[in-house]
């Protein structure tokens, strides 16, 4: 195109005033395409608001012609100009365009590291963008604010706290240590590297602290497990005329649930309405958990239903609440109601059915839920792996695993844990053996727990002893293995060796909580040791009605009924409320005295004082107690109200009856008895 000077001025005006136009309608293809169209070269203005367009709506095609038209039209173009090409690659997503231009341009400043090393360490790929940086720095160009965030960005994605200290140098150096986006980055990356002590003592430093380093230091405690604290560095903000975040605010109400702090939960909650953001769905949902972790579902569901606009996420929510909670008739009612379902709300449902032991409506579920969901995750096939071992069914385990390992599932950990799980449950303890080999460089803890587990569950107690030895090699063992360790040994009464376990535990300093303090009482009792086993009991720091049950039980199997009833006195004073199992262990303490009159009085006030219902056992035990010690008017009385209870009467206590009755000379309950017997005969 020949034009003079004056007709080519009057046309590249036109062409501009052209593009502007396309480019404010937001017709940002057209443009180019005009720009592309036009042989001479622009203002370098204009491709600078071009590319500032093509960053804004991502549109990597636009971004590509502007910047051909640029350098096959202006042969050495400014690097600023290059620069602000290269962002709009990054922020289009594409580093190869943007790692190909920076290598290719004649002359690079800070901004044009700095705009490859954020769009690196922005598109998640830290080491390349750390690596950039090193390189930077051997370059001798000099890294400003926004680089530096994006460094310690990247150094918190892979935990690198020796370059991150570096850094933290060349900050102080430079004279950015007031930059409170620079000091929020070091909070963040000292907390991910696991120097908490760092983390604080960095956002204590910082002058003006704004939400989001507020936010930052909250969130870090909630993730290293310190839920106290980041409850109360949540209430600070407050006294620092700091108004929170609507993500602050879900951490601090996930911290409540944490600590089962209902108290706290709902001031917040208060804070919450009182501020608007109750409709918020990311703050709703952590109400729904907090409310439902601390074991108040009903106000959790009135959170749900209050809401104006329920999401995915607010809808699983509840369901997992529900679901959870045992109360799965409602969890699945309201699964059906969900407008929109994913992968995680049928996990949802589906681990509330393996939480409570529903097997066969979780294989009624995972039927529904193949036919629904296209592509399962981990979480999924780890619950249909419990399923197949609730079931006991092998075969559908073993077809899991040619799942997994097709689906290249098998190097993950909890789905290798719940394999390991379902073999030993299943009864296949060599392919849980092969399979644990297998999985001999990403197993844990839980995977060697698991195994442990399978051996007591079948009785070879001596393996399970001898693989703690092995376990004790590669991993440290956590109370369930000293749960399932003593467990063994109560099994194969094996005191020495149980002494020698807890002698362990105390001498490696494993917090004695709980599961251990009911495992070593177990252990005891059922060694014969009754006087240890009332000592740990004694030592234990709180006492549910779990550990006073197991001594109860244990003192009965040790025929010592006056000590359970002593324990059972002690146990009421200190206002431990009984349950149906502590009724079992009274009753056969009564059996084991022959206090028949004591007896019956405890199965009366069963219902009537400690609103506990009578189950099957209850009634066996006090047939037990009129039986042996001959009460035969009290024992025809008993079995004549079974004719009125919903429980109906086994054949071996019908048996044990009939025999009392021969013994004691009692034909007319004895020939009621018989007739009862020849109806299960027959």
């Amino acid at each position: 195109m020949n034009l003079n000077p004056r007709a080519a001025a009057s046309t590249t005006n036109e062409v501009i005033k052209s593009i502007l136009k396309s480019l404010e309608a937001g017709h940002i293809l057209k443009a180019a395409s005009t720009l592309l169209a036009f042989p001479l070269p622009f203002p370098f203005s204009l491709y600078a608001h071009f590319f500032r367009h093509c960053s804004s709506l991502k549109d990597i095609v636009a971004a590509r012609k502007v910047h051909f038209h640029l350098t096959t039209t202006s042969p050495n173009p400014p690097t600023f100009l290059l620069n602000r090409a290269l962002e709009a690659y990054a922020k289009c997503s594409s580093l190869r365009d943007a790692r190909e231009l920076f290598d290719e341009m004649p002359q690079r400043d800070g901004g044009s590291w700095n705009a490859l090393i954020t769009a690196y360490s922005r598109l998640r790929f830290p080491n390349e963008a750390l690596s950039l940086f090193l390189s930077m720095n051997r370059s001798n160009v000099r890294a400003n604010e926004v680089t530096f965030a994006s460094v310690l960005a990247s150094c918190a994605a892979v935990s690198e706290l020796p370059l991150s200290q570096q850094v933290h140098g060349l900050v102080l150096k430079f004279g950015f240590c007031d930059n409170v986006i620079i000091g929020s980055a070091f909070v963040d990356v000292y907390a991910k590297c696991g120097v908490m002590l760092d983390a604080r003592r960095m956002f204590d430093e910082i002058p003006l602290r704004n939400a989001v380093t507020w936010n930052v230091i909250v969130r870090r405690y909630l993730d290293v497990g310190d839920a106290k604290e980041a409850v109360l560095m949540f209430k600070r903000m407050f006294s620092a005329r700091v108004r929170p975040l609507n993500f602050t605010f879900s951490n601090a109400l996930v911290a409540c649930s944490s600590r089962h702090a209902l108290e706290e939960g709902m001031q917040i909650h208060g804070v919450v309405v009182k501020w608007g953001l109750h409709e918020d769905n990311v703050v709703s949902s952590s109400l729904i958990k907090m409310y439902v972790k601390c074991g108040e579902l009903e106000n959790g569901s009135r959170v749900f239903h209050q809401l104006g606009s329920k999401d995915l996420v607010s809808w699983t929510c509840i369901v997992s609440g529900y679901a959870m909670s045992g109360k799965t008739w409602e969890a699945r009612k309201l699964f059906d109601e969900m407008p929109e379902r994913n992968v995680i709300s049928w996990n949802a449902m589906l681990a509330g059915y393996t939480r409570f032991f529903k097997w066969s409506e979780a294989l009624d579920f995972v039927c529904l839920m193949l036919e629904n969901v296209m592509d399962v995750d981990h979480v999924t096939l780890s619950l249909m792996l419990n399923v197949s071992a609730g079931l006991s069914d092998h075969e559908m385990g073993k077809q899991l695993h040619g799942y997994v390992y097709r689906h290249r599932f098998h190097s993950n950990l909890m789905v290798g844990n719940a394999l390991l799980d379902m073999y030993g449950k299943c009864g296949n303890l060599n392919s849980a053996r092969v399979w644990f080999h297998l999985m001999s460089n990403w197993r844990d803890r839980v995977s060697w727990n698991a195994l442990l587990a399978s051996c007591g569950h079948h009785h070879l107690n001596e393996q399970a002893l001898t693989m703690f030895s092995e376990m004790q090699w590669e991993t440290k063992p956590s109370k369930y293995t000293f749960g399932t360790l003593l467990a063994a040994c109560a099994n194969t009464f094996a005191l020495r060796l149980g002494k020698q376990i807890h002698g362990f535990i105390i001498r490696h300093g494993f917090q004695i909580d709980t599961i251990i303090t009911t495992a070593l009482i177990y252990m005891y009792c059922k060694c014969y040791n009754l006087e240890y086993a009332v000592e740990v009991l004694k030592g234990a720091v709180s006492r549910d009605v779990i550990m006073w049950n197991t001594l109860i039980l244990g003192c009965c199997h040790n025929h010592r009924g006056r000590d359970a009833l002593e324990l059972f006195g002690i146990m009421e004073a200190e206002g431990i409320k009984p349950d149906h199992v502590t009724f079992e262990g009274i009753l056969l303490a009564c059996v084991e005295e022959g206090l028949v009159e004591f007896g019956t009085q405890c199965f009366k006030s069963m219902s009537n004082e400690y609103h506990v219902v009578p189950r099957l056992e209850h009634y066996d035990s006090m047939i037990e107690l009129y039986s042996r010690h001959g009460y035969m008017d009290e024992l025809e009385n008993f079995m004549k109200t079974l004719k009125t209870m919903t429980i109906e009467p086994t054949l071996s206590m019908l048996e044990r009856a009939l025999d009392a009755c021969q013994k004691h000379e009692s034909p007319s309950l004895g020939s009621w008895i018989a007739e009862k017997i020849n109806e299960f005969e027959h």
